[in-house]
Formats: C-alpha cells, sequence, structure tokens
C-alpha cells in the first residue's frame, strides 16, 4: 500500500516557487520487513516519476506498530529503512543524495483508542521514504514599460508613448525623435540589450491586414514604422547587431483608439 503526501508551490507576487517535501509510505506486514514485488516496483515508480534534477536529498524513516518490546521494534523499524535504501540503490539512485536512514521504533497509540484499533496499527507499520526536491526556477511574467529599465528579461514590451505617427506616415516626428534620443542614451548605458522594433498600424479593412504608407504608396506601412526607428538609432550609434524590426501590421492593437495603434514599440529579445 502506497501514501504519497504532496507541499504544493506558492504562486507569490508575479514569481512562482516551489519548496516541496514529497513522502511516499510503504506499509509492512505484522513483523516482517521484506518487500514484495508490487511493493518493490512502487518504490521505483514513485522515483522514476520525479523529476530528478529536482531531489536534492533523500530521508528513510522506519516504523513499527506498539506491539513487542522497544529494542526489537527498534531493530525492526531499521530493518525496514535498510530495506527501502538497498531498494535505491538497486535501482540507480546514489548513495549519497540518501542523507537520512533511521529507524524510529513503535509508534504508541493512545490508550483510549479502541475503534479499529488493527488498521491503525497496520498504518503505523510502515517506512516513510521522503524527498526533498529543489526550489523550482522562478518564472517571471514580462512585462510592459514605458522607458528601458536597468534589468529586464527576455519578452518585456517598451511602449513608447510620443512614439507615434500620423495616419498613413512612418516618418518620425519631432516628439518621437526626442523620445528617442533618450531611449538611446540609455541603450548605450545597458548595452547587452537586444530588441525587436515592431511596427503597428491601424484603421485599415478587415480583410487587409498592412496600410499603405502614403510616402511609398505600397502596403508596407507597418515594417516602413520600424524600420525609420531602427535608421534613427543606427544614426544614435546603436549597433545594427542589437536590433531587428518587422512590422505586425494591425494584428496587435492596444485597444485605446486608433492613434495608439500607430505606433512602434520595442520586445526585449536577449539580456
Amino acid at each position: 500500500m502506497i501514501r504519497i503526501v504532496r507541499f504544493l508551490p506558492l504562486l507569490l507576487c508575479g514569481f512562482l516557487y516551489a519548496q516541496e517535501e514529497v513522502v511516499q509510505s510503504v506499509y509492512f506486514d505484522f513483523d516482517k520487513f521484506h518487500l514484495d514485488e508490487k511493493q518493490g516496483n512502487a518504490v521505483v515508480d514513485f522515483i522514476k516519476n520525479t523529476d530528478s534534477t529536482r531531489i536534492e536529498s533523500i530521508q528513510i524513516f522506519g516504523y513499527t506498530d506498539d506491539v513487542g518490546k522497544d529494542a526489537y521494534n527498534f531493530k525492526l523499524s531499521s530493518n525496514r529503512a535498510n530495506t527501502i535504501k538497498e531498494k535505491l540503490i538497486a535501482s540507480g539512485i546514489k548513495n549519497k543524495i540518501i542523507v537520512t536512514i533511521e529507524g524510529k521504533g513503535r509508534i504508541l497509540i493512545d490508550d483510549d483508542v479502541v475503534e479499529n484499533l488493527p488498521e491503525k496499527r497496520s498504518k503505523n507499520r510502515r517506512v516513510d521514504l521522503v524527498l526533498n526536491l529543489k526550489e523550482l526556477p522562478k518564472i517571471e511574467i514580462p512585462g510592459f514599460y514605458t522607458t528601458i529599465q536597468k534589468k529586464h528579461i527576455i519578452g518585456d514590451h517598451i511602449y513608447l508613448e510620443n512614439l507615434l505617427f500620423e495616419r498613413g506616415s512612418s516618418k518620425l516626428t519631432f516628439e518621437a525623435k526626442t523620445q528617442l534620443d533618450k531611449i538611446a542614451k540609455l541603450l548605450l548605458k545597458y548595452r547587452k540589450l537586444e530588441f525587436e522594433i515592431q511596427g503597428h498600424v491601424c484603421c485599415t479593412p478587415p480583410y487587409q491586414k498592412e496600410a499603405i504608407d502614403r510616402e511609398t504608396r505600397k502596403r508596407n506601412l507597418s515594417s516602413n514604422r520600424a524600420e525609420s526607428v531602427y535608421k534613427y538609432l543606427v544614426f544614435k550609434k546603436i549597433l545594427k547587431t542589437r536590433m531587428t524590426f518587422k512590422g505586425y501590421g494591425n494584428s496587435v492593437p492596444l485597444g485605446k483608439g486608433s492613434e495608439y495603434d500607430r505606433r512602434v514599440e520595442l520586445v526585449i529579445t536577449k539580456i
């Protein structure tokens, strides 16, 4: 019979932390410490089904019921614990991660407990196999910012509030260039950041993803807007190898109004 207890991860403030202790209990017959084939396979499967990269250590605790003398029960509980250890070693588990093998002896039952006494005693004839698992790596959720930050993660969006265009135009306005000047200074400061420049448009018919650039008279407006920013940043000494640009047409509306969809934003691709 197998009992598994898991302590589940906690989700806190946008980061996922997980510190788990996983327990499997293996139950033995009265006065026995040998595993049958079914029990042995269950122990091995328990280990195999746990992410081996997260197993930090293993503890093994043996117990008996309250029948018999203390000395005998300590020896029996130790034998049960060592039986589980030997099964783990035989299945390929490294001895060095098994940090505890301990017989705890008998588990006493309160004198006033008489109901289902045989069943309660059977639950105490066991070994608890405890896996201590390493903390899960934190998962950070990409964020949306209005300027370059000191620390970014891949996927962060930098939405430039003044980097908006006139309808049908890919030319940078004075306000756009002013904001790009500030962005360029920060990009020169944080030289490891790499990013994609994403261009967007608004107000196209449903069957047209892209809009026409009135200067070129071609349906490539969002790409031209991204390229305008790319060229300006190159002019400001940002290395070409740090940047790519791409037009996304009308596929990513902000839902704030058409003027906000005539925009370019930066998305961090490498830190």
